[in-house]
């Protein structure tokens, strides 16, 4: 199939969330860099790959357990185990080397989709 448009724009996830700042604060923290923000709006990237957070009145605080992660691949997936630990994140899966071939572990995000770092083992 031949290419449409850029691979990183091609996926995009988009959130709905209760507050546009303090998840963009979250997804900052761990290394994701703004480029577009229009105050209820927020595009964040990561290398080519694109996060989009929008506030949406009415939307529901997250759930009890996430509706899925979003899988970011890093060098040193170690780092960001301490990183998380340091920021005192919420660990739904603690960093383990796994049978499909990468390091990784899991935290749960503030918007109900939870963030997997990984590492090529």
């Amino acid at each position: 199939m031949k290419s449409y448009v850029n691979p990183g724009e091609q996926l995009v996830v988009a959130l709905y969330v209760r507050n546009v700042k303090e998840s963009s604060e979250f997804y900052q923290s761990y290394g994701f860099e703004v480029v577009r923000d229009e105050g209820t709006f927020m595009e964040l990237k990561w290398e080519d790959a694109r996060l989009f957070l929008s506030a949406v009145p009415g939307t529901p605080p997250p759930p009890a357990k996430p509706i899925g992660n979003m899988r970011v691949m890093v060098p040193d997936v170690d780092a960001y185990w301490t990183l998380a630990n340091k920021m005192g994140a919420k660990i739904l899966s603690p960093i383990e080397d796994r049978y499909y071939g990468l390091r990784d572990f899991i935290i749960a995000g503030p918007d109900g989709l939870a963030l997997r770092f990984a590492t090529w083992l």
